[in-house]
């Protein structure tokens, strides 16, 4: 099977936009500056766990399961963006969420809500593996027949979509005639990423992928585990392309303040000034959990050089979540700098 005859099911909203930042490219004046919508794919604000899920999801209605879990953090976009491709199919969605029920929804919960969806909370992570064989079994003695989507939905099949993404973009470049030097996106589960660099080569796209971490991790381990995953997929659909780690380019920051921040979900008021910097020059909101910290290191890998030099263009890859700006947690920490950005008049 090739990496191109893989089924899915229809989704998304294809092409996403892709668009050249006007103001960005003037505010830091180096060179053309793009950015790939992927937070308008749909369903349920989409995001780019939409062109993995188009696969699993295909898995699961191939096998004849009627529910689909998965799993992530208490705010997963992955967990929304999932609970709404099952409830377009006519699933039922099952969370599995690593964390404690406050007794109050916001952001991602607050949506996951709307659509039906049973949510479990499982606070000991040393119980999670117990814990979903019991739910597991719960809705199989219901009749059920469970699907379960991995983590990000990055396995080799979830991958398989942003390989494919890379073809969407070349066939946008050439439509407007605008050529990237680099693409820059989130590096997390790592299938958009390691998707992206695999694409890359097979498509003999004229442009390298760059990631950002959303999480803090020792430099040379992340590139050794992409490289990995990457030759995992390479060698599942027959692609004859081997990563090594050295080709991995990921972008942690400075030291003392690295883009992914102290923690993976932890306001980060560096992270937000990037975030409110797009905000105020185009119009686009990022999340601070993800696509913020990408962005601040696209900003710095601009004005800086470090991987793209002055005069190359690059593309942003705007994965979604913008819904984590409404989590309690983000809303309560943000107000005295959102206070600070605008003028408000009481009348």
């Amino acid at each position: 099977m090739t990496v191109e005859s893989v089924k899915k099911v229809k989704l998304g909203h294809y092409p996403t936009p892709l668009e050249k930042m006007e103001n960005m490219t003037k505010l830091l004046g180096k060179g053309e500056l793009f950015i790939k919508r992927d937070d308008t794919t749909g369903p349920a604000f989409g995001g780019n766990k939409t062109r993995k899920l188009e696969y699993l999801m295909q898995e699961a209605l191939d096998t004849g399961c009627t529910a689909v879990m998965t799993f992530g953090g208490t705010q997963t976009n992955h967990g929304r963006t999932t609970v709404g491709a099952a409830v377009k199919l006519g699933l039922k969605p099952i969370l599995v969420l690593s964390g404690t029920d406050t007794g109050y929804l916001s952001g991602n919960l607050n949506l996951d809500a709307m659509m039906g969806t049973d949510i479990y909370f499982v606070s000991d992570p040393a119980k999670m593996a117990d814990t979903v064989a019991e739910i597991i079994a719960k809705y199989e003695a219901q009749g059920d027949k469970v699907y379960q989507v991995p983590v990000g939905g990055s396995n080799p099949l979830g991958a398989v979509g942003y390989i494919m993404s890379v073809k969407e973009i070349l066939q946008q470049m050439e439509e407007q005639k605008v050529k990237i030097d680099h693409v820059v996106c989130t590096v997390g589960s790592m299938g958009t990423f390691a998707g992206m660099i695999l694409g890359a080569k097979y498509f003999n796209a004229p442009f390298d992928v760059i990631a950002v971490p959303v999480s803090p991790a020792p430099k040379g381990d992340k590139e050794k585990d992409v490289a990995n995953f990457a030759n995992e997929v390479s060698k599942t659909y027959g692609m004859g392309i081997e990563i090594k780690p050295e080709d991995v380019k990921i972008a942690y920051g400075p030291d003392a303040e690295p883009y992914s921040g102290e923690a993976y979900n932890k306001p980060d008021p560096v992270t937000r000034e990037a975030i409110i910097t797009l905000a105020k020059n185009e119009g686009i909101m990022l999340d601070p959990t993800y696509t913020g910290k990408t962005f601040r290191g696209f900003i710095d890998m601009v004005k800086e050089g470090q991987f793209i030099k002055e005069g190359e263009n690059a593309l942003f890859i705007h994965t979604g979540g913008a819904m984590a700006l409404w989590t309690k947690e983000h809303l309560d920490d943000m107000q005295q700098q959102l206070r600070e950005n605008c003028t408000t008049t009481q009348i």
